[in-house]
């Protein structure tokens, strides 16, 4: 049963070296730092039931209806899976990408992996959720005490015995647009398991049009964490009219097998190394063409000219095109960007509404550009 395999992790987490290393080291206070790792622990502890999991598309259809699922390479997913354990990392976009990534594995009999999720999104009624249906851990973001850092690490090395991992190496979602630089503490965690043929599948989650978008431009850098309910109310303001296609590539597995998990240098490189191939995986939309290739005013002959010299820019560097050309990038992208008031087109010329969502989307290509410039 699932409870007496998360028993069993918990128990496994204690006799860990580096948690009796920290324990012995606590000088005098033992107890005291047992009795925190065991709060940590049970803070860490999920249940995954997937039936159930299947079943939130029908109270979540309302969401969900409004986004076209795009998996690519899913032969990649299958094969591995059935070579061993897996761990998915991924870019992040939105609060959606949990439910879009999650139900394209599940709707193609993908073994579901445990998710790793911010602990703002475990309040409430969501966080009853995670706990007990979606199989999440919830991640303390930014923490400094070992007792927490060394009780996750352990944690995760251990769960990785019984499930695969699904993390997103950025940490939070983007507010920029921009894929950020992965932070390194799951990636740690996950090369302390020594699981045997274990593999990293680089994972890229791209939109049309981001859900949350006016959102986060608006602010542009995370400054404090928010509660989620708070989140979740302007999501629902700008979900009004919204539709997108989501796509989610999966890229050639990563061994780890030769990654020395006690050498800073290896897992930083690492670490990079996957997000450089999530970065070349990322789904290059009509949005982000337009918005990149924009002025503040234009004719609609000159942003097709744009178009086209971007397009060909990403060509040549084997970009994962999903636009072939200036015109059908506007004609794909000029319509939605409209009805989400970012451009307008009046008197023959489009023109900026929104500068800081433009350049939101504009910016999500910036990893691709040797030289990224700002074009408005």
């Amino acid at each position: 049963m699932i409870p007496k395999v998360l028993d069993d992790i918990s128990r496994a987490v204690l006799l860990r070296e580096e948690v009796a290393r920290y324990l012995e080291g606590s000088h005098g206070r033992e107890s005291q730092a047992r009795e925190r790792i065991e709060g940590y622990l049970e803070e860490l502890r999920t249940t995954q039931r997937p039936s159930m999991y299947r079943a939130l598309k029908h109270p979540l259809y309302p969401i969900l209806r409004k986004i076209e699922r795009i998996p690519e390479h899913l032969d990649i997913v299958k094969k591995a899976t059935r070579a061993g354990r897996v761990v998915y990392a991924s870019n992040h976009k939105s609060h959606t990408d949990y439910l879009v990534e999650l139900l394209v594995l599940d709707e193609n009999d993908v073994r579901p992996p445990i998710i790793a999720a911010g602990i703002n999104l475990f309040g409430g009624a969501l966080g009853l959720l995670h706990r007990h249906v979606t199989g999440a851990i919830p991640i303390r973001r930014n923490t400094k005490d070992p007792a927490y850092l060394i009780t996750l690490k352990a944690y995760v090395a251990e769960l990785l015995r019984k499930h695969d991992l699904f993390f997103y190496p950025e940490g939070g979602r983007s507010y920029s647009g921009e894929i950020k630089s992965p932070k390194t503490g799951l990636i740690h965690a996950a090369l302390q398991a020594h699981e045997p043929g274990l593999v990293v599948i680089p994972t890229a989650v791209a939109y049309d049009l981001v859900l949350e978008d006016h959102v986060l431009a608006r602010q542009r850098v995370k400054r404090r964490q928010r509660p989620f309910r708070q989140e979740l109310g302007e999501m629902v303001r700008y979900a009004v009219g919204y539709r997108t296609r989501g796509f989610v590539t999966f890229g050639k597995p990563i061994p780890v097998s030769h990654v020395d998990p006690d050498s800073r240098r290896d897992v930083l490189d690492l670490a990079h190394a996957i997000m450089g191939t999530v970065g070349r995986l990322y789904k290059v939309l009509p949005t982000a063409v337009v918005a990149a290739s924009m002025r503040p005013s234009i004719t609609r002959k000159e942003l097709e000219r744009r178009a086209d010299a971007l397009i060909e820019t990403l060509r040549q560097m084997n970009a994962n095109l999903g636009v072939s050309t200036g015109e059908q990038a506007v004609d794909e992208a000029a319509g939605p960007l409209e009805a989400r008031n970012i451009i307008v087109a009046e008197r023959g010329r489009f023109r900026v509404r929104d500068r800081n969502v433009l350049r939101y989307y504009a910016r999500t290509l910036d990893h691709l550009l040797t030289s990224p410039g700002r074009t408005h």
